[in-house]
């Protein structure tokens, strides 16, 4: 059995369920294919009020940190925000190394190319084994500067780049110089158990929503960069001719005061809830008992939320980034540009008032996790044979 170690600086932890949920899934269907032991990299930002990351809470957990279905090592690394920036990957990988060489891998599996990807590559190529880094969004497209120079040295060093969208494997091969033959497109699917059409009205009494009301949801991280503000700006434009519109925005994140405010400020208080960041289970619920899901973000990779709003029959109004395209169409929802409160106002009316068939909406979603493990399997075991082939 092949023995793989994963490298991840993104899993569900107890102050953010949401973060990296896709990954722990992979790791989860992967882990019943072959010998799969994930290491999670953690950074460890100082103590000091003015410096803690910007798109994501920070805070780490411990070594008995436990994800159902993985085989776990969770650790940190120092890092100071910029000034360390270039040295990130240097740094996780001298604590990376020691751990991998006790788990003896036949190869590393990485996700986010830098650092941790970059991390990932230093540590297999001091053990000898090949290296395989997937990329997921931001990693490729919101770089610049020594991210950028990073990234770029990262991909040009890996056995095999896995993306999880066609535009994103276009912009690895076209924007960063990946060679085709490399870059692999592997995109997300869903847990068919959980995420699938369920009773609206039974969920609505259930979960104290009004059986009238024409219910919006956001699902994710609450940060600039989901398109937080102008969705705000566009359901207050909706409430003015829309009174039994609502918006539920289910997720947290570094943002939360801010949107707090917000929605008072624009006297929405009665009409917008925060349920929280919720397990996969209770996502699935508020997602069914809403007419239409929205994700405005201004770059995504492959978004995984939209994938479950699809597979819940739930017409989905996004922004026309990255993969998103390769999901959504007229029958299942509406593509908007980012960055533009206006158009996205717009396109929650129509979605409000178009008559959708949620039936064929989530019939058309098929592709489970097992599905993205298998692939990922096969591109693993594909470089294995080319790697085993030029050394002998």
């Amino acid at each position: 059995m092949t023995r793989i170690a994963l490298v991840t600086p993104m899993l569900p932890v107890p102050h953010d369920q949401t973060r990296g949920r896709y990954i722990h899934e992979t790791a989860r269907s992967l882990a019943r294919l072959a010998d799969v032991k994930v290491f999670f990299q953690q950074a460890s930002y100082p103590r000091l009020p003015f410096i803690a990351p910007r798109s994501f809470i920070d805070g780490n957990v411990g070594p008995d940190h436990q994800v159902d279905g993985i085989d776990l090592e969770t650790f940190t690394y120092p890092v100071f925000p910029v000034v360390s920036r270039a040295f990130n990957g240097h740094v996780s990988s001298l604590l990376l190394t020691p751990r991998v060489r006790r788990f003896q891998p036949d190869l590393i599996l990485a996700y986010w190319v830098y650092p941790d990807g970059y991390a990932a590559l230093r540590t297999a190529r001091q053990l000898g084994v090949p290296c395989v880094v997937g990329a997921l969004g931001s990693d490729i497209h919101v770089r610049s500067g020594i991210n950028d120079t990073m990234t770029r040295r990262t991909i040009a060093g890996v056995d095999a780049l896995l993306t999880v969208s066609e535009a994103m494997r276009q912009t690895a091969i076209h924007d960063f110089g990946a060679q085709a033959d490399q870059v692999h497109t592997i995109v997300n699917g869903f847990n068919t158990s959980v995420f699938h059409p369920r009773d609206k009205v039974a969920l609505r009494a259930r979960l104290g929503l009004s059986p009238e009301a024409e219910q919006i949801i956001y699902v994710g991280r609450f940060v600039e960069a989901k398109g937080m503000r102008e969705l705000l700006d566009a359901f207050a434009a909706l409430c003015r001719h829309r009174p039994r519109a609502r918006l539920s925005l289910v997720g947290d994140g570094v943002m939360k005061e801010e949107l707090q405010g917000l929605i008072a400020a624009a006297g929405l208080n009665d009409r917008v809830q925060l349920p929280g960041g919720l397990p996969p289970e209770q996502v699935a619920e508020w997602i069914c008992a809403s007419d239409v899901l929205t994700l405005p973000s201004w770059s995504e990779g492959y978004p995984n939320v939209v994938v479950e709003g699809v597979a819940c029959g739930v017409p989905v109004v996004a922004t026309d980034v990255g993969g998103t395209r390769e999901i959504l169409h007229a029958g299942n929802g509406i593509l908007i540009p980012p960055r533009d409160p206006a158009a996205l106002h717009t396109a929650l009316d129509q979605a409000l008032s178009q008559h959708w068939d949620h039936a064929a909406i989530a019939a058309a979603m098929r592709r489970t996790w097992d599905d993205v493990a298998v692939e990922t399997l096969a591109v693993c075991e594909q470089v294995l044979r080319s790697t085993h082939q030029r050394k002998g």
